[in-house]
């Protein structure tokens, strides 16, 4: 099946694009390709992640049936990325669903993110 489009970026809303870019440099190890005082780019891959600003931005509340969606990333060791991004500025929300097979984090703008070993 021929595909009818490529997707290219995951571009998030925010306050402080710079800011959520150095974070998720830190935590993905990708380059910051661009960065100016509204947009922020990571990566040069066919996919990158991507940080706009809006003014006024909230991020979302947990557990919120008004989440639109969330990052997932994997990790050789849960517990010691958890760590790790606690001490960039993540969050770790009280309601955690996944148990021992992953852990839910919140961005230092309140965007979810999930951290599992598979």
């Amino acid at each position: 099946m021929t595909a009818l489009a490529a997707p290219t970026a995951i571009i998030l809303d925010c306050a402080d694009p710079g800011a959520l870019a150095e974070f998720y440099r830190e935590a993905t190890g990708w380059e910051i390709t661009h960065s100016d005082g509204d947009t922020a780019c990571l990566g040069d891959g066919p996919i990158r992640l991507a940080f706009q600003r809006v003014e006024g931005y909230r991020g979302p509340g947990w557990p919120d049936a008004a989440k639109h969606a969330h990052l997932d990333f994997r990790v050789a060791d849960v517990d010691a990325a958890t760590r790790e991004l606690l001490a960039l500025g993540a969050t770790r929300p009280d309601f955690q669903p996944g148990g021992a097979d992953w852990t839910v984090l919140a961005d230092p703008e309140g965007h979810l993110l999930c951290v599992s070993a598979g």
